[in-house]
């Protein structure tokens, strides 16, 4: 009996046998940097993002989509307000899968300016983060989480490098992944805007700026010239003065004279 060769994919599908998810997997292993997790939204960065560590790729059917839904619904997500220094996207996911089973996590990379500033000063040149969201598979689970370790040290072996540091998480109701994926979009968006608008504000001021000098240097020439032409009427109606002056003093001088001499 002949052996069945393998099932071949179809074509349009997600199915992949094990040659070609072996093929594809290295594939995906070298151009690693260039790809993107589907689970990250726009203005999400990769290196906040923790996500499960195998991924499965099924055929979508009703099952599948029911199931899918399902977990969907019963997922809990909490909010981590502070990340300690350091700290990052898998240190969190571990500590987290303490308690139970995570699903994704994603971390907030610090503004630009303040990494700009402290790599500029420090010694420290990864990313810092600065705010956080765990998810869990089961929301029960999330909320006694964080209502457990809010407040509370994170603990760990003598020496630890954030032993001493304090969670300060809080759970969201009836938040799921989606929300956040739009939320940080909406927030990147507005922060280009925000941009565009300082920018475009930059620009006006200075082409503002430039009119003004050129205008102060054309009404500098117009008043030099007014200057100049001031000064040399002034030096023409001095010069015939001074004859008619000296002129009419000695009128003056010698009609004096004249009184004096009739008198005496």
């Amino acid at each position: 009996m002949l052996p069945t060769p393998p099932p071949q994919p179809v074509a349009g599908s997600s199915q992949l046998t094990d040659a070609n998810y072996d093929a594809h997997s290295v594939e995906s292993d070298a151009d690693l940097s260039d790809s993107q997790p589907d689970d990250l939204g726009e203005g999400m960065h990769l290196e906040g993002f923790a996500g499960p560590s195998e991924k499965i790729v099924k055929p979508l059917t009703p099952e599948a989509l029911a199931a899918f839904k399902a977990a969907h619904d019963k997922a809990g997500i909490i909010y981590i307000s502070r990340i300690p220094p350091g700290m990052r996207p898998a240190k969190v996911r571990h500590l987290m899968s303490g308690y139970g089973q995570v699903g994704r996590v994603y971390l907030q990379q610090e503004d630009a300016k303040r990494a700009y500033l402290r790599k500029k000063y420090t010694s420290t040149k990864k990313p810092h983060f600065t705010e956080g969201w765990v998810e869990f598979k089961d929301k029960k689970i999330a909320r006694s989480v964080a209502e457990m370790l809010n407040a509370q040290p994170i603990g760990g072996k003598k020496g630890s490098r954030w032993r001493d540091d304090v969670w300060t998480m809080k759970y969201l109701p009836k938040f799921k992944w989606n929300m956040l994926t739009e939320q940080v979009a909406h927030e990147a968006q507005l922060h280009q805007a925000k941009l565009r608008v300082e920018l475009s504000q930059s620009r006006a001021e200075q082409q503002e700026y430039l009119r003004n000098v050129e205008l102060a240097k054309v009404l500098e020439k117009r008043a030099a010239k007014k200057r100049e032409r001031g000064e040399e009427m002034q030096l023409q109606e001095r010069a015939p003065k001074r004859p008619r002056d000296q002129l009419q003093r000695r009128t003056e001088s010698s009609q004096l004279g004249d009184v004096l001499g009739s008198l005496f």
